[in-house]
């Protein structure tokens, strides 16, 4: 028996005007996910943070894009800091350790790419 396999792209989402943002609702004391796009070259993943909730400092094979949608975070990379805002994104490098902290409730879009 074969096990059905998800679609690669969120089919809910195909040739239709959508909000980020909107795509995902915050739940208190929890981080909420929702993949968007998964394929062997990558992912695009949104992220909903109630404040102070975070990822702990963690390394990834692959470069990553985090784009904050909404609210603001604090993300450090490779021991620095940077405090981002609505609007505003950063690259994470390849096997570089990094962590995201929600300073307010914050949304942020995801986008790994892999070699």
């Amino acid at each position: 028996m074969e096990l059905a396999q998800k679609p690669a792209v969120d089919q809910s989402l195909i040739a239709k005007v959508s909000k980020m943002d909107h795509l995902i609702e915050y739940q208190d004391a929890s981080i909420v996910s929702r993949t968007i796009v998964k394929k062997p070259t990558g992912t695009v993943t949104i992220f909903a943070f109630d404040k102070d909730e975070f990822l702990s400092e963690h390394t990834a094979p692959f470069d990553a894009i985090a784009n904050i949608l909404d609210g603001s975070a604090e993300i450090s990379i490779g021991g620095v800091s940077h405090q981002l805002t609505q609007g505003e994104m950063i690259i994470m490098p390849a096997n570089i350790a990094h962590a995201v902290k929600a300073v307010d409730k914050m949304k942020m879009v995801l986008i790994m790419i892999k070699d």
